[in-house]
């Protein structure tokens, strides 16, 4: 198992849902970056369950301890590491699940994979509990593109099935930060309650919801990626679907790219004061697996949370029979909202790592 990403900007993450700590190490943080520790806590608060209705009531405070890498709230150039403790656990909660194999979660495969040595509570090392390392990482790459003039927003573009507004070809860095102060960022809020309904309705019948985030990234020059392995799509998406429950990320209009026609699919070019732009951003900003100067667009598909309240057909691997499953325990009735800032994370960690190489 590899827990290690990146090439010029390496992050590692260790520890489960219901371990001690999880935690994150980043090699790669030049010296002489003071941290904005405000901004970081800012960061973990977005993505922190118990803050309201929508979420899990499981609360954790999700403060970083920064233990090594940091002296005086400057980067020292040798890697960081940050534990972030978990707390609130109910760890009997998952006892049945040493046998009871949850449908579409990772048990089964999991199982197999590691001969049922691995830590079910929780999820384990495969909960989005991890994903609070990852935004602890992102919160630190957002400082350094910064210093570049680059901004990462994201809002939620659909959620239960009622759809927001989409990006633009004109994205502003004020835009996207006034986002991140949403509790539920859209990009037209007249669609804010039927979102709140359409996941109370959910958790009123023991299920769950899903969406879509799309994220904009912004300030980035032309040239900036490679063809095949290295491209900008490449190094973005094998983040992205390290996140739990992503199912799909498609850059630009995506697969509406499909149903249309190379006339309409290519983005007409112009010049801007010296500068080249295009008229429109179907294809996200990248093209060939490298930046042209446009907003870096992208959507990820979150699928609806897996652990819901409704009794399931599953089996019993102990028993090797067939079985019916009821969860118990606290879980989130939608992940979408909570996951906004997790991909602002990835996409930074992403851009930044891609800037070195």
């Amino acid at each position: 198992m590899s827990a290690t990403w990146g090439s010029k900007f390496r992050i590692t993450v260790f520890g489960e849902s219901h371990s001690a700590a999880i935690g994150v190490v980043l090699d790669g943080v030049p010296a002489g970056l003071k941290l904005d520790t405000d901004a970081i806590a800012a960061q973990m608060a977005r993505r922190a369950p118990g803050t309201d209705s929508l979420s899990t009531p499981r609360k954790e405070a999700d403060i970083p301890e920064i233990v090594c890498g940091v002296l005086d709230g400057v980067t020292e150039g040798t890697p960081i590491a940050a534990f972030i403790r978990n707390a609130n656990t109910k760890s009997s909660d998952y006892e049945q699940l040493k046998r009871l194999m949850r449908p579409g979660h990772s048990d089964y495969g999991y199982f197999r994979r590691y001969g049922g040595f691995n830590d079910v509570r929780g999820g384990g090392a495969s909960s989005g509990r991890l994903t609070a390392a990852l935004v602890f990482a992102g919160a630190v790459a957002r400082q350094l593109l910064a210093e570049r003039g680059i901004t990462v927003g994201a809002h939620i573009s659909s959620l239960g099935g009622v759809e927001d507004a989409r990006f633009g070809t004109e994205i502003s860095a004020e835009s996207l930060a006034a986002l991140g102060e949403e509790r539920i960022p859209l990009l037209d809020e007249s669609r804010r309650d039927a979102m709140r309904a359409a996941v109370e309705e959910a958790r009123a019948d023991g299920d769950s919801v899903g969406g879509t985030v799309q994220c904009a990234v912004v300030g980035v020059k032309a040239g900036m990626g490679a063809p095949f392995f290295e491209s900008v799509e490449s190094v973005i998406s094998s983040l992205a679907f390290s996140v739990p429950a992503v199912k799909a990320v498609a850059f630009g209009d995506g697969f509406a790219l499909a149903s249309m026609r190379g006339s309409g699919a290519n983005d007409p070019m112009y010049y801007d004061g010296g500068e080249v732009r295009t008229r429109t951003n179907r294809n996200g900003g990248v093209i060939g697996g490298v930046t042209n100067g446009m907003p870096i667009v992208f959507e990820v598909a979150i699928k609806p949370t897996a652990s819901v309240f409704k009794p399931q057909n599953t089996v019993d691997i102990k028993e090797k029979k067939d079985a019916v499953l009821t969860l118990k325990g606290r879980h989130d009735p939608c992940i979408v909202v909570r996951a906004v800032p997790v991909i602002e994370a990835i996409a930074a960690i992403a851009v930044y790592d891609l800037l070195g190489r």
